[in-house]
């Protein structure tokens, strides 16, 4: 396919005299060979002469748009690539590549400065998924912009997103966001390292992520500004839902168990490991739940679901000892020759993390209750 070559440099003419009027009366010229010599030409000018008023620029866009209107992809690409970081750059022109397919759009939707959010909505509104994504690359996207992605993004548009921290999004885009990611692994580390991510719908993601990203939100909870954590905590209030559904069968007994083994008013570490040594599932769940002062639904879903990373939030935050920690582990994941050979990791894992941080992320899953 034929390109037009284009000089990397632009003098102005000796004289120092726009051309461009000439230039205009010549891209009426019909022969398609003369008319490319045409553009390479303009395009020469227009570097080396920008334009000076709206007027200018609106014959640039005019005269470009006609000699490229039956150009080749490539002519179309390789014009739209060099206009593309260019702040004089003719907007409509900018438009007019913005529409056209991938190969040209691309360069000017990614970068170009002087692309407004009208001409961005417009895009975002009407275009495919490689426009989309190529919009979610730019240096800053505005909220009204990102929520429009969003809402019509596939799944790769979203991750590209959501990796882009100049990228606004709504509370109401962040939280759709969120509930995409829950369901597809796929998103769920441009999610969990999204920066801007509000903190609790960024521990929404804990039960449903691996081991290395909830390591990852429990760290990210440990360097929280105290009062973003509470303003965190006060919007989480007006959001979560309990989805817990009914209480075990056993409930009742199990905790007449827990009441029974307790001396005083606060169980002993002792205590604990006597409860978990009795193999009564619900009774520990009771007795975990209590001494880490969060809802039993909670600690059984970690328990049921063999997750040491929250079984360690439980216990450092309950202040247990780590052999404690590691038999209560052990127990939980069974006595296999996996959870053995991960038992020095485990041990590991809960001397690195600390109280606060632990205590930290607790609050946000007391939201459960409604009590951060």
């Amino acid at each position: 396919m034929a390109s037009v070559a284009y000089k990397t440099t632009e003098e102005p003419t000796s004289s120092g005299v726009s051309r461009l009027p000439e230039l205009i009366a010549l891209a009426r010229e019909p022969s398609s060979e003369r008319r490319r010599e045409l553009l390479r030409e303009l395009t020469d000018h227009f570097f080396g002469h920008p334009p000076q008023s709206d007027v200018e620029t609106s014959l640039y866009s005019d005269v470009f748009a006609r000699l490229l209107a039956d150009m080749e992809t490539s002519v179309r690409a390789e014009l739209a690539h060099r206009f593309s970081t260019n702040l004089n750059a003719p907007r409509p022109l900018m438009c007019w590549f913005a529409e056209k397919e991938i190969e040209v759009a691309e360069p000017v939707l990614r970068a170009s400065p002087v692309m407004t959010d009208d001409d961005l909505l417009a895009i975002v509104r009407n275009e495919g998924q490689g426009h989309l994504r190529a919009v979610s690359q730019r240096t800053v996207i505005s909220e009204a912009v990102a929520d429009v992605i969003v809402a019509r993004s596939d799944d790769e548009t979203l991750g590209t997103l959501l990796a882009n921290d100049g990228a606004v999004l709504s509370r109401h885009a962040s939280e759709a966001a969120v509930e995409r990611a829950k369901a597809n692994p796929a998103l769920q580390s441009a999610a969990v390292d999204r920066k801007l991510l509000p903190p609790d719908l960024l521990n929404e993601m804990y039960f449903v992520v691996g081991s290395e990203l909830r390591r990852r939100i429990v760290a990210r909870n440990a360097s929280l500004d105290p009062e973003l954590l509470e303003n965190a905590l006060s919007v989480g209030v007006a959001r979560v839902a309990t989805e817990d559904g009914v209480w075990p069968k056993d409930y009742f007994e199990s905790l007449s168990q827990v009441k029974a083994t307790k001396s005083g008013d606060r169980l002993l570490p002792a205590e604990i490991a006597r409860i978990l040594r009795s193999g009564n599932r619900t009774a520990f769940c009771i007795a975990l739940a209590e001494i880490a002062d969060v809802d039993i639904f909670t600690v059984s879903r970690i328990v049921e679901q063999g997750e040491v990373d929250g079984l360690a939030v439980l216990c450092r935050a309950a202040d247990l000892d780590g052999p404690l920690f590691l038999t209560i582990a052990l127990s939980i994941v069974g006595g296999s020759s996996e959870g053995m050979g991960k038992a020095r990791s485990y041990s590991l894992h809960y001397a690195e993390l600390t109280r606060d941080a632990a205590l930290r992320t607790l609050r946000f899953w007391r939201l459960r209750r409604g009590t951060p």
